[in-house]
């Protein structure tokens, strides 16, 4: 196994897994999963993917940003990585009940890598500026590694 993800939604879970190996044993698990899913009543999907490749120069950074919800604010941050060539690596949000207004609130951190020869203080300004336009309460800083505890 390469890395795996593991998150609950709901009552349900999922499960994303990159594994590699001999072409040979690849097969024989691709060919064992759909047994295996109607055995234990989950559902499968095996998508063939190649290997990332290596981007020494692009730098990993976090956005954070917190607003009041509205369902298009993901595709508007999207949209604003895509326009400025920014790669999308990880996406989390989550929304939540204001206890002190009742009002439905966003929490989104975007895992983002930066192409080679960006110019980081122009970019995290054009960024701060997006969010201001909104509404949004956003910060955009370095990714750093979390320490195991």
């Amino acid at each position: 196994m390469v890395s795996s993800r593991l998150t609950r939604h709901g009552e349900c879970s999922a499960l994303i897994l990159q594994v590699s190996g001999s072409w040979d044993a690849l097969a024989r698990l691709e060919t064992g999963l759909p047994n295996l899913s109607k055995k234990h009543a989950f559902t499968v999907n095996v998508v063939r993917s190649a290997t990332l490749e290596s981007r020494p120069e692009a730098l990993p950074y976090v956005a954070y940003v917190s607003s009041a919800y509205r369902p298009d604010i993901i595709n508007e941050l999207c949209q604003f990585f895509i326009d400025h060539h920014v790669e999308l690596e990880n996406l989390i949000c989550d929304t939540y009940q204001a206890p002190q207004t009742g009002g439905t609130m966003l929490n989104a951190t975007f895992t983002v890598t930066l192409p080679a020869g960006t110019q980081i203080s122009w970019l995290r300004d054009q960024f701060l500026d997006f969010a201001d336009a909104l509404n949004l309460d956003a910060l955009i800083e370095p990714w750093r590694p979390q320490a195991p505890m």
